[in-house]
């Protein structure tokens, strides 16, 4: 009986693959405050699952601000900038799985709401940025992560069928999204978002708590699939 392969992994960065999210955290406390605002509780959870732009817009229409949304970005991302450069390292266990993945030949992508002039550096800074494929942002396709369109297209780039493709992430939004697309999804549970294990039990195919676990159920699809 034939194997059927895992033929790629496409992963998210931030909180997934980069322990990035406290830069964001301290951006938007800065930018609204420079605004004579505070962050409003739900100010994250609104806006975890779109892409860079979709948050701009998001963020001068709730506030009112009187600016573009390209003026925006562009503040956001020399804010940014420095910590993506230097400061921002990769969370505990990511090394060994990209190792690994390597080691079996299987092609890894990224699919991310980040922008490339903030991401290359720091993934060359960590010296992974040749060990991927290809990348994907949420801007080179109309919608956000609560859909399968970057994952697709991160698929399509790499020639691989959904089904034999597993996506990484920490929000669930983004993980029904892939799963609306056909691929096999794996949580990286974040502290930060508090779900319910009942949630990720009815919409996750697996869930770690460090990335690294998931070399053994990646080994097990692969026999259960035998």
């Amino acid at each position: 009986m034939d194997t059927v392969k895992i033929e790629g992994v496409i992963f998210d960065l931030d909180g997934t693959l980069l322990d990035s999210t406290w830069v964001w955290s301290q951006i938007d406390t800065d930018f609204l405050k420079k605004r004579g605002f505070e962050v409003p509780k739900d100010y994250s959870t609104a806006i975890m699952a779109m892409g860079f732009e979709e948050v701009a817009k998001y963020t001068i229409k709730r506030f009112l601000l009187q600016e573009t949304k390209e003026d925006v970005m562009a503040e956001w991302d020399v804010m940014a900038r420095d910590a993506y450069a230097h400061d921002v390292k990769l969370k505990k266990g990511v090394k060994k799985l990209l190792l690994w993945l390597k080691k079996q030949d299987i092609k890894m992508a990224v699919a991310t709401s980040n922008s490339a002039s903030l991401f290359e550096p720091c993934l060359k800074n960590l010296g992974i940025y040749d060990w991927f494929h290809s990348f994907t942002e949420t801007g080179d396709v109309k919608r956000g992560k609560e859909f399968p369109d970057v994952y697709l297209k991160a698929a399509e780039k790499m020639g691989v069928n959904p089904g034999n493709c597993f996506v990484f992430e920490d929000i669930l939004p983004a993980v029904l999204g892939a799963k609306k697309g056909g691929f096999q999804t794996v949580l990286v549970r974040e502290p930060k978002w508090n779900y319910a294990k009942e949630d990720f039990d009815l919409i996750c195919d697996y869930a770690v708590d460090e990335i690294d676990e998931a070399i053994s159920l990646l080994n097990q699809w692969k026999c259960d699939m035998i």
